[in-house]
């Protein structure tokens, strides 16, 4: 299994940035996608989640700035960021969890994202 992240990079406050996620080795459609991001001296927080059929969940710092998507044709999972703040600075990682047997857990090597003031 393989999950390659792209789209980071450095942005703007109020600046936009849309993250892919190309998973690869797995049936994708049976997987909980799941964007978490890590900042430097901060636990990871989940980001946001989204279903096979697209319904998706949002951490409360993220919602209505952030929205998930996935094509499960192309096995790939996006996050487009909007209005992005400093506080949004993190290493953004893809997450690939089987619905039924969870212990099928994979994590992409993760991609920067910088908002700067």
């Amino acid at each position: 299994v393989q999950l390659v992240e792209s789209g980071g990079g450095l942005v703007q406050s109020g600046g936009s940035l849309r993250l892919s996620c190309a998973a690869s080795g797995l049936v994708f459609s049976s997987y909980v996608m799941i964007w978490h991001r890590q900042a430097p001296g901060k636990e990871r927080e989940l980001v946001a989640s989204i279903f096979s059929r697209g319904g998706s969940t949002y951490a409360d710092s993220v919602k209505g700035r952030f929205t998930v998507s996935r094509d499960n044709v192309e096995n790939t999972v996006y996050l487009q960021m909007n209005n992005l703040k400093p506080e949004d600075t993190a290493v953004y990682y893809c997450n690939a969890r089987h619905f039924v047997y969870t212990s099928q857990d994979y994590w992409g090597q993760g991609t920067q994202v910088t908002v700067s003031s």
